[in-house]
């Protein structure tokens, strides 16, 4: 009985020992998310075991809570709801149910998960796209594009881009009841990186006669020069995406490469050749004070210039729209960035709302002191978070006047 006690004893404390990891005092929630953290860092670590015994790549394991996720494409009294496909990629599609009384307003949204992991039909995901539709009648196309792996750049973008070059030609914008004024790309984490660099296209792309009225970025991805920005050092063990899992992503995009992967940990991956492309991530210039506090600048280690020969995409703005120049810039549409306090992407957004401002688009940055990278898509079930509710009742909000 003694003994029993003891080992019973023992695995609850090294469970509390697993489960706790201190959190900032201001972090909404604390206990949802040390116990949420908790369960995506067994998974890793299970996903892990699995790779180093050849039985599936590390983002394979990860897909686990993909799959645990998804729900049906189920309509309900205010929005139709169906899986289809728009330019030859999987879309998840919501139709508000109720008279339009006009043209409708229409969103582009791209699911976030690293370019790795992730789905349109994610309860999450599916809820998000549920109350945009219904709260500002809006048509709302949620796409699911390829993965890597086995899909590597510029896969991702290729199929954000075919969805919604597809979905503003004039035919099926009338088709959906959509103005062709009121239409907006949108995307969290990797699908904000694809929503940017999708509006940067679109203002090059000469077939292309319907603008962009805006977009909505929430905690994007949108550098790969420079992965020790204060946020990547402020943040690199805290819950959700720790900066070795946002190496692992920004990696996994380009190839399955342990060399590229161990060089991007140690921000030695950057050639020589990049140097002119340094000044427009350079976040000693492009950070609000409070988000420098008292990090000193240093300039990204150079690298092997092999690693840029093999993987060009590491240069290309179609993967890090931050490197695209200020006349490029300037094309855009009006600007929503949400960015979180507790989390390594921070500083991205952050610098992109600057860059944007600074050729002359409107933006509004909202930034979120309490919150953490994912936290809008926590809305439902036992991990719902009020946070989760409060930020996307403001880009609800902003899309409601802005587009």
């Amino acid at each position: 009985m003694g003994a029993r006690l003891l080992c019973l004893c023992l695995l609850t404390a090294l469970l509390g020992y697993y489960i706790y990891s201190p959190l900032p005092e201001d972090l909404a929630q604390p206990w949802t998310v040390m116990l949420t953290s908790a369960s995506l860092r067994a998974l890793g670590h299970l996903a892990e075991a699995a790779e180093l015994l050849g039985l599936m790549n590390y983002m394979e394991g990860l897909r686990l809570f993909t799959a645990l996720e998804l729900v049906a494409p189920t309509s309900d009294e205010n929005v139709t709801v169906a899986d289809t496909e728009l330019g030859s990629v999987p879309v998840r599609l919501f139709v508000p149910r109720r008279a339009p009384g006009g043209l409708r307003r229409a969103v582009v949204y791209f699911h976030g998960g690293g370019w790795c992991v992730g789905d349109a039909g994610m309860r999450g995901y599916d809820l998000m796209s549920r109350r945009i539709s219904n709260e500002i009648n809006a048509v709302v196309v949620s796409v699911n594009y390829r993965l890597a792996p086995p899909h590597r750049f510029p896969a991702q973008f290729e199929d954000a881009y075919s969805v919604t070059k597809f979905f503003l030609q004039s035919q099926v914008l009338s088709q959906y009841g959509v103005d062709p004024a009121r239409v907006c790309v949108a995307g969290d984490s990797a699908g904000g990186n694809l929503a940017a660099a999708v509006a940067q296209q679109l203002v090059e792309d000469p077939e292309v006669k319907t603008k962009l009225r805006a977009q909505l970025l929430i905690y994007p991805a949108l550098q790969v020069l420079d992965l020790d920005l204060p946020s990547y050092r402020d943040n690199a063990e805290k819950p959700m995406l720790p900066r070795s899992l946002m190496v692992r992503f920004w990696s996994e995009y380009f190839a399955s490469d342990p060399a590229l992967r161990e060089a991007m940990a140690s921000n030695r991956h950057v050639p020589a050749e990049a140097a002119q492309l340094l000044p427009l991530v350079n976040w000693s210039r492009w950070l609000p004070a409070e988000m420098r506090g008292a990090h000193a600048y240093a300039s990204p280690a150079v690298g092997g210039a092999e690693l840029a020969r093999r993987y060009p995409g590491l240069l290309d703005p179609r993967a890090s729209p931050l490197l695209a120049g200020e006349a490029r810039l300037r094309r855009l549409p009006r600007t929503l960035v949400l960015t979180c306090e507790h989390d390594v992407l921070r500083d991205d957004g952050a610098m992109y709302a600057g860059r944007l401002r600074q050729a002359g688009v409107p933006v509004t940055h909202l930034h979120a002191k309490d919150a953490f990278h994912g936290a809008v898509t926590f809305l439902a079930g036992p991990l719902e978070l009020a946070v989760a509710h409060r930020l996307l009742d403001a880009c609800v909000g902003w899309l409601r006047e802005n587009l």
